[in-house]
């Protein structure tokens, strides 16, 4: 029995999302996906109806979004994230917004002028291109192909030398150039041979200590193959929806920390199969790779689990001091972190330069003497500098 060609597989694929999408710019279409009603009234007001009318999502990635950020929005269809995060972002802030639905792009785009003016500046653009290549502006692969068209297999392998040239010399999203990438529903719409390019892609484009928040639709098994087979299933975000702990563990795979369902839709959004499908928003973070340096650290977890254990294998124990690395240190006790509140940090009392310090061994949890950060020759008295009882008296 022969195999089904993966091609045509591919194509048909991306041609059901195009032809979906493209009719969900002309028309409203309300069963596209689940609806959300909690966007904050203040950022629609210069929104046209029609972009709000014609915006499909399942949450609201937007309000975890601050001013001055750069943020890609992928699949930012008819713009309404985009101009929700423009005004959140304000002047000193960007947005840039990527589609492939040149239906969906026309119409974010036509409103642009009128929003911009409302706004009284202008920082967001649209790009045309694949979530799963931000490299490749399609574009420019659209102008090229007008001048130099494929009709043999020299021009087939020249056009292929021209887009790895792009990727390379003039990425549509440069590396390490993001600070927050968001995405609303449109993950699902991927490819399953794509989708762990799409997340190194992400990964890719953020930048240290950026982060993102994606809002998608998940499920509590995997979907059937009458589900996958179903082209108007596969365009209406049910054939590719993640399973829930699956999803999250592509974040981790790609390289993420700190990763965290932010909301989870109680109520099924659809049943297929007596397969449940629903919203989901998860954050992530990038900036745990590099070194291991010993700086004589330690953290101290607050509680209130006996003990935890990060996606490294580290354990940190309920009150104890326990021995980190510097950039571990850094990552927990970081006050814009996925950790803030969680762990009390511990600098030593004489600072070890980088340049200086050794490397440390992250494969063992450690507790961390306290003459290690105070120094083994440290003999101080000193007394408090006032008093340590409440105003009803002395303990």
């Amino acid at each position: 029995m022969s195999q089904p060609d993966r091609s045509i597989e591919s194509l048909n694929h991306n041609q059901a999302v195009l032809e979906r999408y493209a009719a969900g710019a002309q028309a409203v279409e309300a069963a596209l996906c689940c609806a959300v009603e909690d966007y904050d009234a203040r950022y629609l007001e210069i929104i046209p109806q029609e972009i709000i009318d014609k915006d499909y999502g399942c949450g609201d990635p937007s309000k975890h979004v601050g001013p001055g950020e750069v943020v890609l929005d992928l699949g930012s269809g008819a713009g309404k994230v985009c101009y929700i995060l423009a005004q959140k972002v304000g002047p000193e802030g960007r947005v840039i917004g990527v589609d492939f639905n040149d239906a969906m792009l026309d119409l974010a785009e036509g409103h642009k002028p009128a929003i911009v003016s409302a706004m009284g500046y202008d920082n967001v653009s649209f790009v045309k291109g694949r979530i799963q290549d931000l490299a490749l502006d399609l574009r420019r692969v659209e102008q090229y192909l007008e001048e130099h068209p494929v009709s043999d297999t020299e021009s087939l392998l020249a056009f292929e030398s021209f887009c790895d040239r792009q990727r390379a010399e003039a990425p549509m999203i440069a590396d390490d150039s993001i600070d927050v990438i968001v995405s609303n529903c449109v993950l699902n719409l991927v490819r399953p041979a794509e989708k762990k390019q799409l997340f190194r892609e992400m990964f890719r484009v953020l930048r240290r200590g950026g982060r993102v928040v994606i809002s998608d639709i998940v499920c509590d098994e995997p979907p059937t193959q009458r589900i996958i087979e179903d082209p108007d299933l596969w365009s209406g975000c049910i054939s590719g929806a993640f399973v829930e702990d699956e999803f999250l563990q592509m974040f981790a795979d790609a390289g993420f920390y700190g990763i965290e369902i932010l909301s989870r839709q109680e109520e099924p959004w659809q049943t297929v199969d007596g397969i449940e499908f629903r919203s989901m928003t998860v954050r992530a973070y990038k900036g745990k790779e590099g070194p291991c340096l010993e700086r004589n650290q330690a953290v101290v977890y607050r509680g209130p689990f006996k003990q935890v254990h990060d996606d490294d294998g580290h354990v940190y124990y309920r009150g104890q001091r326990m021995a980190v690395c510097d950039k571990t240190f850094r990552i927990l006790t970081d006050p814009a972190g996925p950790y803030a509140d969680q762990f009390v940090g511990i600098e030593p009392r004489n600072d070890i330069p980088v340049e200086d310090a050794r490397p440390f061994d992250c494969r063992h949890a450690a507790i961390r003497d306290p003459r290690d950060t105070k120094g083994a020759d440290y003999h101080a008295d000193v007394a408090a500098a006032g008093p340590v009882c409440g105003p009803e008296g002395c303990c």
